[in-house]
């Protein structure tokens, strides 16, 4: 399936961005990997807030592309991914990596503490931070205009 076909499907809903949007998604990504990195909270709370990260560098790639998920039911999961249909087929194991930290950053947010490892947590901030590199330079090619400085 394409983002026009989940468009057509009512997943996705068209989205106007603009620069100081994607600047702001941009700042929220920097300060969530900066505090997950910091240390002196819980693994699971640096899980939490690397997942955040990693999920709105994927919000970054939709908007920039036109598209935002529709509200409701499952719109992380399809923000996440639309990774693999925007930076190509390399990232689908990306997107079910990340897919997995979804459900494991649910589980310690709403069901239990303590189901997160530190390992985990670095292993997603060292993600997130590839990930912001790669992102970084597709939008400077693909998109110039919405690239932070």
């Amino acid at each position: 399936m394409s983002l026009t076909t989940w468009l057509a499907a009512g997943w996705l809903q068209s989205h106007k961005t603009s620069p100081a949007e994607i600047r702001d998604l941009w700042l929220i990504v920097a300060r969530d990997l900066e505090d997950a990195a910091s240390g002196g909270i819980s693994a699971d709370w640096q899980y939490g807030i690397a997942y955040n990260a990693a999920l709105k560098l994927c919000t970054i790639l939709l908007y920039a592309e036109g598209y935002k998920p529709a509200k409701g039911a499952m719109a992380h999961t399809r923000t996440l991914n639309a990774l693999p249909h925007i930076l190509g087929v390399k990232r689908q194991v990306d997107a079910e990596y990340l897919e997995g930290c979804r459900r494991k950053r649910n589980t310690v947010e709403y069901d239990y503490a303590g189901g997160a490892t530190r390992a985990e947590a670095a292993e997603l901030i060292a993600f997130g931070r590839e990930l912001r590199a790669e992102i970084l330079a597709w939008l400077r090619k693909k998109h110039p205009a919405l690239a932070p400085e």
